[in-house]
């Protein structure tokens, strides 16, 4: 068991929600994770946020996409790739609502803005059911992500992920 499961597993449970929220900023979605501690490994702790991600009502959906930011590029990107990816992200905001979410685990930063464009560009034109029913998956991915990246003390900044 890693130190940062370790904290987790034994911190008031004021303190492990915060945390939790930090990962998804669904209230129910902590409070059950939270709850069924203690965690034997990692393993059992994605298990976990996976069957909570999978029972996310459409409020809690809206209440953790309600704190998330849409991934943006980094700051040494060209200003006309944060320009279309701003010009992208508002398209989508406008269409459905809420920011789009995408989990960039895995993806070198390189890959970042040719998969965030391409996401938006075809999820655009999903319909509205559909979309957010992808925007639950990337956000159980995110979460699933930034949980990994909680417990296993992970030392460098989380850039393979959306940012928050």
């Amino acid at each position: 068991m890693t130190d940062g499961l370790r904290r987790l597993n034994h911190a008031p449970a004021a303190a492990a929600e915060a945390a939790l929220l930090a990962c998804c900023a669904s209230r129910r979605w902590a409070l059950r994770l939270a709850a069924h501690r203690p965690y034997p490994d990692l393993d059992a702790l994605l298990a976990a946020a996976d069957e909570a991600s999978y029972d996310l009502s459409p409020a809690d959906l809206a209440e953790a996409l309600a704190d998330e930011r849409s991934p943006g590029l980094r700051p040494s990107a060209p200003q006309s790739a944060h320009t279309a990816l701003r010009a992208a992200h508002a398209a989508y905001e406008s269409r459905f609502g809420h920011v789009f979410v995408i989990c960039l685990e895995g993806l070198r930063p390189t890959e970042h803005l040719n998969q965030l464009l391409a996401g938006i560009r075809v999820r655009m034109t999903n319909e509205r059911h559909a979309e957010s029913a992808i925007a639950a998956e990337e956000l159980r991915r995110l979460a699933r992500a930034r949980l990994a990246h909680l417990v296993t003390n992970h030392p460098e900044p989380d850039t393979a992920v959306a940012v928050r």
